[in-house]
């Protein structure tokens, strides 16, 4: 019988789950067993999944998991450098050449386990079957207005904290620029998920938008309208042959940008299109000034949907759950796909 094992996510500010109760519950009823670890940060609470037929186990006991159970989790694992002998369902974040990625796909190849990505399971199209990409540009937008914000008032934006609702985070966006004009933002990958999902938080905020993707681009750059916007959201995926959005010079170039939001979010791929910063902002200080008088600020969060966790959970596991159904057929279908992307990237390590 197959076996889902639902981990509890061990990173900080992280209160996702990939599944809600419905979807385990309809799970258990195609047959497949479904053990959930208690956890006590996740968004969703316990007993529902009780409720829906399954397993209860300890929170973070899955390293002594069966051998055979499959390990669904959203995030990172705690990088402690252990052999990985499972089979992990998780966002991996591993092949395009971030060290810690390296580390991860060492690890699987020490223990005989393996990946399979959630950024890689793509239908035959290969159109991603599940994203939490909206509320990413959703969130990701917000945040960036927010350093808009504190910039105006001659400061760095503080902490964020997750918001129990999308109109809780509106409202208090609205706290934040009371009193104040509003900015212009490009965002670059508008047609996709997580476009759609920042301009509707800009369209939300009164925030004027230039759309664009890929026509824009085409050209390979450099694009003088992104230095002429004062907000710059990039919502495209690093990969080979992406070009260079935000150049190091933009630090000093004469500008009137000041914030970037990387919502993509990969800072250490040798892919990225953004060069005035190298490294992933995080809850507790969401802004990196790379440049004063005038001031640039660039945010860019790995985990942005967890700012409203049950919302962007119930979204995403809706998209997912049609894939673990299938899971039965591991070698087959978005699972042999998502294998094959592994098996190729394990063998360069």
């Amino acid at each position: 019988m197959t076996h889902l094992w639902v981990r509890a996510e061990q990173r900080p500010n992280e209160e996702r789950v990939g599944i809600t109760p419905e979807g385990a519950a309809a799970l258990v009823k195609a047959g497949i067993r479904v053990t959930v670890e208690e956890s006590s940060v996740r968004a969703i609470p316990i007993d529902g999944y009780r409720a829906a037929g399954c397993e209860i186990a300890a929170e973070n006991f899955w390293p002594r998991a069966p051998a055979d159970a499959i390990i669904f989790g959203l995030k990172e694992l705690p990088e402690d450098g252990t052999p990985l002998t499972h089979r992990h369902i998780m966002f991996g974040h591993a092949y395009k050449g971030q060290p810690s990625g390296q580390a991860l796909l060492q690890r699987f190849k020490a223990g005989g386990g393996a990946l399979y990505d959630l950024e890689y399971l793509v239908g035959e199209d290969g159109r991603r079957v599940a994203a939490f990409g909206y509320w990413a540009g959703y969130a990701g937008a917000a945040v960036s207005l927010k350093c808009w914000a504190a910039q105006q008032r001659g400061s760095i934006a503080g902490p964020v904290r997750k918001v129990p609702s999308k109109a809780a985070l509106l409202d208090q966006l609205a706290a934040d620029l009371a009193g104040l004009g509003r900015p212009r933002a490009l965002i670059i990958g508008a047609l996709g998920r997580v476009g759609t999902g920042a301009a509707d938080l800009c369209t939300a905020m009164g925030v004027a938008v230039t759309r664009w993707d890929m026509a824009e681009t085409a050209s390979g750059g450099p694009f003088p309208e992104v230095l002429d916007h004062e907000i710059f959201l990039n919502c495209i995926l690093a990969r080979p042959g992406c070009p260079v959005f935000v150049p190091a010079s933009a630090r000093t170039d004469p500008r009137k940008l000041t914030v970037i939001g990387d919502i993509a979010c990969d800072s250490t791929s040798d892919f990225s299109p953004i060069k005035v910063y190298d490294r992933a902002t995080d809850w507790d200080a969401p802004a990196l000034r790379v440049h004063d008088n005038p001031p640039l600020d660039v945010t860019a969060i790995d985990n942005l949907p967890s700012l409203m966790p049950v919302e962007s959970s119930r979204d995403y596991a809706a998209q997912l759950l049609p894939s673990l159904l299938t899971l039965t057929a591991l070698d087959a279908g978005v699972w042999g796909r998502a294998k094959a992307e592994f098996d190729r990237n394990v063998a360069n390590v």
